[in-house]
């Protein structure tokens, strides 16, 4: 029985490679590299701002003979896939998203980056370099990230009057847009702290706190506090909005104004009552420091500060002190004005 045993054995071994269907593959075969035909990028986030021209790199190894790069902005929320551009290598065509913006660099034959120019705020966010390539497609996501500031706006009516679409609004009408989470982590590491809850651009309502305090989340350690996402219809909140550097210049003009009177001299000047969003912009990034409250275009009176003393606010902190929204009949206030260049 042993003999008969050690037979079978040695014959089923003996069979040629096209019968011994059972073997698995070697491990050499199964994991053969295929070939990469896209440069991994050497920075993945690319910092910019508003008003820049910038390059988003994608350069390919190796060209396929037949071959497309198509460029998309990625968008989680949005299902349907945002093009921007398509080419072969020769032949290109712009969509809609970013249309008449963005150009293809062509530094060398096998350069596919894209050149977008005079960014603005909404360009911010992810974007796609895919190579089609039949069954070989590959990919790369890159990062743009705009230098700016965040900052809280509310109603003049007082806190949580505003839903989704009212938020959006608000901030564009500041001269800014609905601020992402990222933007709001990073305005608090560097020191924003607010305890009133506002909606950000993907639907979700969180507020940031550094100092802890009863009223703002209780004795938990500081972070971004969330609600989570909200009815973007039924539910109110205030806005996070996110603005970058200027084009032009804020400054202001001293006097005892009405709301009016405000409009009125800095248009005498060639310039406009400068935004909420404006007058951030220049404290951050123009460092504009006045110890005077004046009228801003939607009412409300502010100043800002960048080095703090005790007759300026109080605070111990750098920011953009507010006085609400006063009687614009009132004339106590000097005005910010905002002057393109």
């Amino acid at each position: 029985m042993r003999g008969l045993l050690l037979l079978a054995s040695v014959w089923i071994s003996s069979l040629p490679a096209c019968c011994a269907s059972y073997r698995p593959i070697a491990k050499s075969q199964a994991n053969t590299p295929r070939t990469q035909h896209l440069l991994e990028p050497i920075y993945e986030v690319i910092h910019t701002h508003r008003g820049a021209n910038v390059t988003l790199p994608c350069v390919l190894h190796t060209r396929p003979r037949v071959y497309k790069v198509k460029w998309t902005k990625v968008n989680p929320a949005d299902p349907l896939e945002n093009i921007i551009l398509i080419t072969n290598g020769q032949l290109r065509k712009n969509y809609n998203q970013l249309s008449g913006r963005v150009r293809l660099r062509h530094g060398h034959r096998n350069d596919a980056s894209l050149i977008v120019t005079d960014v603005r705020l909404e360009d911010d966010g992810k974007y796609r370099c895919q190579l089609v390539n039949g069954l070989e497609d590959e990919s790369l996501t890159l990062i743009l990230r705009l230098d700016g500031v965040v900052f809280p706006y509310q109603a003049r009516l007082g806190r949580y009057m505003f839903n989704y679409f009212d938020a959006r609004q608000k901030c564009e009408e500041q001269d800014s847009i609905l601020a992402t989470y990222a933007q709001l982590y990073q305005a608090w590491t560097e020191g924003l702290d607010w305890c009133n809850a506002g909606w950000l651009l993907d639907g979700t309502v969180h507020y940031p706190i550094i100092n802890v305090r009863e009223p703002c989340g209780g004795n938990i350690p500081p972070g971004i506090r969330t609600y989570g996402p909200k009815d973007t219809k039924r539910d109110k909140y205030d806005a996070f909005c996110f603005t970058s550097t200027l084009k032009g210049q804020v400054y202001f003009i001293p006097a005892h104004m009405s709301y009016a009177e405000a409009a009125m001299a800095c248009q005498k000047q060639g310039a406009a009552i400068a935004t909420v969003g404006q007058l951030y912009a220049a404290w951050k990034f123009l460092h504009l420091d006045r110890c005077d409250g004046g009228w801003l275009e939607d009412g409300s009176v502010r100043f800002p500060i960048t080095t703090p003393r005790a007759r300026c606010g109080g605070y111990p902190d750098p920011g953009v002190r507010s006085f609400g929204f006063p009687d614009k009949e009132q004339r106590t206030y000097g005005v910010y004005c905002y002057a393109q260049k």
